[in-house]
C-alpha cells in the first residue's frame, strides 16, 4: 500500500458519512487497523514456527468491523467474541503485550497464560472473553445485557459471532430472547463468506441472514464490513436505539479473511481471483484514500505509521517471550476465586 501510487485500480470509496468524520478520529482508526493487520501478520508465522501453540484464527481483512463498531460504544459497554478475536480485543483496548502472552501461554497475558488465543479476556476493558463454541459468546453477552437491564445501567452488550454461528440453534435462541425482553444487545455477524471451508451462502437459506434475523422482530442490516465508517454508523444508532429502551438490533457486515481459517489451511476451496477481488476492498487502504484525499497522509507518512504498527508488534513479542511460564500450583486460582467476579454488571 502506498500514497502515491499512480497505476493502481480506483478503490472503493468510503460511505458518504464519512464526510462528517474527524480527521483525528479517521487517523486514529487507520492506526488502530494498522496495529491489528500488523498483529496477525506476526503472529501467523510465529504460530507456523511453534512458537504459539494450537495455531490461530488471523482476521487480515476483518478490521475495519471490529474497530468501526467497538468505536461507536462506550468503554463501559460490554463486547464478546469469537474464535477470531484479536481484531476485537485489540481495538477494544487490550495492549498487544498483553496479548501477545497470552498467546504464548505466558503468565503476563490477559488471562495469565490460561486461555490462549481463543479465549481471550479482560474484565477491566469491558471484553468479556472470545470463544472457541461457535455462536458462544452470543449467550454471554445476551446475559450481560439482561443484567444491564435489570440493574437499570446505561450501558450495552455487544457480541461478535462469525456467518457459521448462523446455522446454530443457541445463536437464535440469543437473539429471540433479546427481542422478546428488548434487551440492550448488538449482534454482530462478521460474514467472511466461508465457515472454516464450506461457503456460507452453500449451507445459508434465506436471502441473506440479517433477513433471518429481522424474523425475531428486530432491526436487521446487512452492511458493507469493509467500510469502517458504514460500520461505525450502524453501530452508533444500535446503541442510541438500545440506550433509549427500544432493544436489541442485528448487524450482519460483509467482510472477508485473507488467510485461512486457522494456521496451516490450504485453502484449495477458495481461488486467488476471488481473494484479490476482495483485496480490491481492502478496509485500510479504502480508509487511507479518504486520509490522502483530505490531505491528513501525505508523502511517506503512511510508511511512518506501519513502521510505527510494526514496532509495537515487535515490542510485544519481545515481551512475549520474555515473560516467564506460569506457576503451575497456581492453576486453581481463577477458579477458586469466582465468588468476588472481577467485573460490576
Amino acid at each position: 500500500m502506498t500514497v502515491n501510487s499512480t497505476d493502481a485500480p480506483e478503490l472503493v470509496p468510503l460511505c458518504a458519512g464519512a464526510r462528517h468524520v474527524p480527521n483525528e478520529t479517521l487517523l486514529a482508526w487507520l492506526q488502530t487497523m494498522l496495529l491489528i493487520r500488523r498483529f496477525e501478520s506476526v503472529t501467523e508465522r510465529l504460530a507456523i514456527a511453534g512458537k504459539i501453540p494450537g495455531g490461530m484464527h488471523s482476521s487480515a481483512g476483518q478490521e475495519a468491523i471490529a474497530v468501526g463498531a467497538i468505536a461507536a460504544i462506550g468503554p463501559d459497554d460490554v463486547i464478546t467474541s469469537s474464535h477470531r478475536s484479536h481484531h476485537h480485543a485489540l481495538a477494544k483496548g487490550l495492549s498487544p503485550e498483553s496479548i501477545m502472552a497470552e498467546l504464548f501461554g505466558k503468565v503476563d497475558g490477559c488471562q495469565h497464560g490460561r486461555g490462549g488465543h481463543m479465549h481471550l479476556a479482560d474484565f477491566a476493558q469491558g471484553l468479556f472473553g472470545s470463544n472457541g463454541i461457535v455462536g458462544g459468546g452470543l449467550g454471554i453477552a445476551m446475559g450481560v445485557s439482561l443484567a444491564m437491564k435489570l440493574r437499570s445501567l446505561p450501558r450495552v452488550a455487544m457480541a461478535f459471532f462469525g456467518d457459521g454461528g448462523a446455522n446454530v440453534g443457541r445463536t437464535w435462541e440469543s437473539v429471540n430472547m433479546a427481542s422478546i425482553w428488548r434487551l440492550p444487545l448488538i449482534i454482530v455477524c462478521e460474514n467472511n463468506l466461508y465457515a472454516v471451508e464450506t461457503r456460507s451462502d452453500r449451507v445459508t437459506g434465506g436471502a441473506s441472514i440479517a433477513a433471518r434475523a429481522a424474523g425475531f422482530g428486530l432491526p436487521a442490516s446487512q452492511v458493507d464490513g469493509q467500510d469502517v465508517v458504514a460500520i461505525h454508523d450502524s453501530v452508533k444508532d444500535a446503541r442510541e436505539r438500545a440506550l433509549a429502551g427500544e432493544g436489541p438490533s442485528f448487524i450482519e457486515g460483509l467482510t472477508y479473511r485473507y488467510d485461512g481459517h486457522n494456521t496451516g489451511d490450504s485453502q484449495n476451496y477458495r481461488t486467488r481471483e476471488e481473494v484479490q477481488l476482495w483485496r480490491h476492498k481492502d478496509p485500510i487502504d479504502r480508509l487511507l484514500r479518504e486520509l490522502v484525499s483530505r490531505g491528513v497522509v501525505k508523502g511517506d507518512e503512511f510508511e511512518v505509521l506501519q513502521s510505527e504498527a510494526a514496532a509495537r508488534v515487535d515490542h510485544a513479542v519481545s515481551f512475549a517471550e520474555t515473560s516467564p511460564w506460569p506457576d503451575p500450583s497456581t492453576s486453581m486460582a481463577a477458579v477458586t476465586s469466582l465468588s468476588s467476579p472481577p467485573w460490576n454488571i
